[in-house]
């Protein structure tokens, strides 16, 4: 099956809605594409990384929270991933994210 391949990069404990007590943006972002038709997604925490301001950020042991990442990969076809992102536009997130054609199947029937 043909689709596109979403990456979006969300900072950890941004929240959507009220800064103490909204949703933490990531799980909104994958309960709002489940309701927009997006059959498949993800969030993975980042061990490390660096972003367009060149600060290293790195999960350390200790930390509840920190301030790496959370990458959430979806596959759906593309109108799905439009309106996902359309919808991101109109609540004012602005996230880094990649989006690209892809094929995805699976190993055995």
């Amino acid at each position: 099956m043909h689709g596109i391949y979403l990456k979006l990069f969300v900072p950890e404990t941004l929240r959507h809605g009220s800064a103490l007590f909204g949703t933490l943006l990531y799980e909104w972002i994958l309960q709002q594409a489940l309701a927009l038709g997006v059959h498949g997604g993800s969030a993975v925490r980042a061990m490390a990384g660096f972003g367009r301001h060149g600060q290293l950020h790195e999960q350390h042991f200790f930390e509840l929270a920190g301030e790496v990442p959370i990458v959430l990969e979806f596959f759906a076809e593309d109108a799905a991933i439009e309106r996902l992102l359309m919808l991101l536009k109109s609540e004012n997130i602005t996230l880094f994210y990649i989006k690209f054609s892809a094929q995805g199947g699976f190993t055995s029937q």
